[in-house]
């Protein structure tokens, strides 16, 4: 190939940055046998800890049921390729279908796709969907209480075309005095509810004022919650969007994980990635299909939705079996064991003289203000075996004593209480 083009391999590695390019050999060892390798990766393991979890920021440490892994390690799933071909995909389908289903009801809302990559991309796609939906808008509003993180990867797909309004927050929610700044050249508002420093947005309000001026609203929402709190749909959200680890995925240092996308009826041709619908072959016997995949793969590239071409499929069977697993009343009973512990959590560390910055209702998450430094903590913390939560310092300077925890039904008394010792002391 190399020959073909006229070109060596250095000038093909130019396009990286100098300052990231290795100038030396890599010191790879010479070849092992297999058990020889074996007992070294098990020598290396050792050093592996298991810490006690009290970060969150979008994925969070919950139990996960012995049943999910049984069953998404069954060949059939496991194996299973993008099922183009209905006839011989029947059971991925069906389990698409269900996935969007049980998704549909958890959220309120009236369609869902068969998942994206993660709750980053799901948000930065509702936005470029929004900009397709009002066409002659440019103008995007993202509360500051959205994870920073996910706000980079939305400011990433929108590149310089679109201008970025940020709202900013105060007292550790989107200041509603801000309003304002909806008004025709904006395409869409996007809120977190929760948003990122735990607290309750007025997310009401915002839908009020978007409605006036045929803004799209895009709630991001932690879908453990909705046991408890109002769903995007009693919000009256255009399109709601998620992180779904939560539903029965291991944190995995940050993915695989799961995308959730759902929207209006009315948008249903405008979203992203596949949708699989139920049907009847002409014999009268139930099929599922899929009925929607607006990407440029199936149908003209100019009228493609997105180019995100998969879903999470291996992931989204995992969220739909926990969702099947624990039904209603059993995210209802993990969301107020969650609740409940964080509750406990923050009045402990009130009691043990360390302040709450922020005044607000909260779900799971809330910063703790640590006088010595967050990220001192973190470090004792580790020492210990607990990882105390996220340092905010790294996104804003005035946060530079603050701590974001995050608590879930599986953390303990014993483990909350050992966690106000190292953070008080």
């Amino acid at each position: 190939m190399l020959r073909a083009i006229g070109r060596s391999i250095t000038d093909i590695l130019e396009a990286i940055p100098e300052d990231l390019q290795l100038k030396k050999t890599l010191k790879i060892p010479s070849a092992a046998a297999e058990s020889e390798i074996k007992n070294e990766i098990q020598r290396i393991s050792k050093y592996n800890r298991n810490l006690v979890v009290f970060a969150g920021g979008g994925v969070y440490d919950h139990y996960i049921p012995s049943v999910i892994k049984h069953l998404t390690g069954r060949s059939e799933f496991y194996t299973s390729y993008t099922p183009y071909q209905a006839e011989v995909s029947q059971g991925t389908l069906q389990a698409i279908y269900e996935y969007q289903s049980m998704i549909c009801e958890l959220t309120g809302m009236e369609v869902s796709n068969a998942s994206i990559y993660d709750g980053a991309t799901a948000l930065a796609e509702a936005v470029f969907m929004s900009l397709g939906i009002n066409k002659n808008r440019n103008k995007v509003i993202l509360s500051e209480g959205i994870n920073p993180y996910y706000i980079e990867v939305v400011k990433t797909y929108l590149g310089k075309n679109y201008f970025v309004e940020r709202l900013l927050l105060a007292d550790g929610v989107t200041d509603t005095g801000q309003i304002e700044g909806i008004d025709q050249k904006t395409a869409c508002i996007a809120i977190q509810n929760p948003n990122f420093l735990g607290n309750l947005e007025d997310v009401e309000a915002f839908v009020k004022k978007a409605k006036e001026y045929g803004v799209i609203v895009i709630l991001h929402f932690d879908p453990i919650s909705l046991g408890l709190l109002r769903t995007p749909g009693e919000y009256g959200a255009n399109i709601a969007t998620a992180e779904g680890q939560c539903l029965g995925l291991p944190m995995s240092l940050g993915g695989p994980h799961l995308g959730i996308f759902t929207a209006g009826k009315e948008h249903i041709r405008a979203m992203p990635g596949r949708i699989v619908g139920k049907t009847v072959d002409k014999k009268g016997k139930e099929g599922y299909v899929m009925v929607l995949q607006t990407r440029e793969q199936h149908i003209r590239r100019e009228r493609a939705t997105s180019n995100i071409c998969t879903n999470q499929q291996l992931c989204a069977l995992s969220a739909a079996i926990y969702l099947a697993l624990h039904g209603k009343e059993g995210i209802r009973d993990i969301a107020n064991k969650t609740a409940q512990k964080a509750h406990y959590l923050a009045g402990e560390l009130q009691k043990a003289g360390l302040k709450l910055p922020y005044k607000q209702n909260f779900f799971r998450e809330f910063v703790v203000e640590i006088p010595t430094g967050a990220k001192k903590a973190i470090k004792e913390g580790v020492k210990k075996g607990y990882l105390a939560g996220i340092y905010l310092g790294k996104f804003k300077k005035e946060w530079g004593n603050h701590l974001l925890v995050s608590v879930t039904e599986k953390r303990t008394k014993e483990e909350m209480d050992e966690l106000v010792q190292i953070l008080s002391s």
